[in-house]
């Protein structure tokens, strides 16, 4: 079984910083890209950032210069520095990872849970 879990969600005031935590456990033999997506109230999930095993990344345009992703590969663990944050950031925030299992021959796609940031005054 392989699992993702979140930390590091909450509430903020504009301008302010958060990082978001995902760590991935299991059986895992290796992960290739990962990545963070969000989903606000009323509106379709996506994407934020993401990040390749070699460390290369691409954000959407509404985050980039603010929002940092990054990833401990020796801790299969991703982050999301998000600073200069905004009332729009405000959403579900949801990792994602391509994780290959001990025994496969090919990539699965795992979600974690979803933790709440919320920018407000």
């Amino acid at each position: 079984q392989v699992q993702l879990v979140e930390s590091g969600g909450g509430l903020v005031q504009p301008g302010g910083s958060l990082r978001l935590s995902c760590a991935a456990s299991g059986s895992i033999f290796s992960i290739n890209g990962m990545g963070w997506y969000r989903q606000a109230p009323g509106k379709q999930r996506e994407l934020v950032a993401v990040i390749t095993s070699g460390g290369s990344t691409d954000y959407a345009d509404s985050v980039k210069g603010r929002f940092t992703i990054s990833r401990d590969n020796a801790k299969n663990t991703e982050y999301l520095q998000m600073d200069s944050l905004k009332p729009e950031d405000t959403a579900v925030y949801y990792c994602n990872a391509k994780i290959k299992r001990y025994g496969d021959s090919y990539d699965r796609n795992y979600w974690g849970q979803g933790t709440q940031v919320t920018v407000s005054s």
